[in-house]
C-alpha cells in the first residue's frame, strides 16, 4: 500500500512538472498553389513532366519546416477558387506558416467557354465581367488575375502567414535568341498584386528565364523541354525551376522563410 501511495505521489509531481514545461513548437508548414506547372498531374512525372514544387523539399531542411504541394494542373487563379480547392487548403494554414502562389499560365484562357471557363480578366485592376458560367450554368462575377492574387494575399495574412507571390516560370518561347518574359503582362500584374497586398514578390520568370538565355535555346530545348510540350518541363528543367525558387528566397532579405534554406 505504502509503494503504490508513494508511485501515485511521484505520478502527480511528474505531471505537475510537465504542465509547466515548454512544449515544442509545431513547425511551420510551406504551402504551395498554382496549377501545373507547379505540381503536375499526381506530381509522380505523369507523362514525363514535372512542376517545380516537386522539387522544392530538397532545398529546405524539412526538419524544421513541412512542404506540402498543392497545385492542381488546369487551374488558374479563378479557378483555384471557384472549384474549392483553396477552400481545402485555407482551413489548414495557421500563423507562422508561408503560402506560395504561382498562377497565370491558364488565366490566358477564355472567360467563358464550354470546355474550361477559366480566364480572368487581364490586369491587377478592379474590372469585372458579368458571366453564365457555360460549364456550371450558373451566374459568376470574373474579376482580374491581380484581384484574385490579392484575395489570396489577405486571406493568407488573416491567418497569421506570410504570402509569398511567384511570377510565372517562363514557357518555352524564344525570339532572337531570347526566352520570351511575361515582364509586361503576368509578371507586372503579380508583382503589383504583391506590392499592394503586402506580399513577398519572386519574380521567378525572371530568375529562370536569365539562366535559360545563359544556357541557351537549344541547350534549354533538349534538356529542360521535350519536343512536343513547350509550357511543362520535364525532370531536370523542374529541378532547376525549383533551385530558382530557392534562389530567390535566399535574395529575399526580409523574408522569414529563408532560415528554413538547406546551406547552399
Amino acid at each position: 500500500m505504502k509503494f503504490i501511495r508513494t508511485a501515485l505521489i511521484l505520478l502527480l509531481g511528474l505531471s505537475l512538472l510537465t504542465a509547466f514545461l515548454p512544449r515544442p513548437k509545431a513547425r511551420p508548414t510551406l504551402f504551395l498553389i498554382g496549377d501545373s506547372t507547379v505540381k503536375n498531374g499526381k506530381g509522380r512525372g505523369d507523362g514525363g513532366l514535372w512542376g517545380w514544387g516537386s522539387f522544392l523539399p530538397a532545398h529546405f531542411d524539412t526538419t524544421r519546416i513541412t512542404v506540402e504541394n498543392y497545385a492542381l494542373g488546369g487551374t488558374s487563379s479563378r479557378t483555384f477558387r471557384s472549384q474549392g480547392h483553396w477552400a481545402k487548403v485555407l482551413p489548414r494554414i495557421k500563423a507562422g506558416d508561408y503560402v506560395i502562389m504561382q498562377f497565370g499560365h491558364n488565366d490566358s484562357s477564355p472567360v467563358n467557354d464550354s470546355t474550361r471557363a477559366r480566364g480572368t480578366i487581364k490586369s491587377n485592376g478592379e474590372e469585372t465581367q458579368e458571366i453564365v458560367n457555360l460549364l456550371t450554368k450558373q451566374p459568376e462575377t470574373v474579376h482580374s488575375y491581380g484581384w484574385y492574387l490579392r484575395q489570396f494575399i489577405a486571406e493568407i495574412k488573416a491567418k497569421g502567414a506570410t504570402p509569398i507571390v511567384c511570377s510565372p516560370i517562363p514557357r518555352n518561347a524564344w525570339t532572337a535568341g531570347k526566352v520570351t518574359r511575361n515582364s509586361a503582362d503576368y509578371g507586372r500584374w503579380a508583382a503589383e498584386a504583391a506590392r499592394q497586398g503586402g506580399a513577398s514578390f519572386l519574380d521567378l520568370n525572371l530568375l529562370a528565364a536569365n539562366h535559360y538565355d545563359q544556357l541557351g535555346e537549344a541547350a534549354v530545348r533538349s534538356t529542360y523541354f521535350n519536343a512536343t510540350d513547350h509550357t511543362h518541363t520535364i525532370e531536370a528543367g523542374a529541378r532547376r525551376n525549383a533551385q530558382a525558387v530557392a534562389e530567390g528566397i535566399r535574395e529575399l532579405k526580409n523574408l522569414a522563410l529563408r532560415k528554413y534554406l538547406r546551406k547552399s
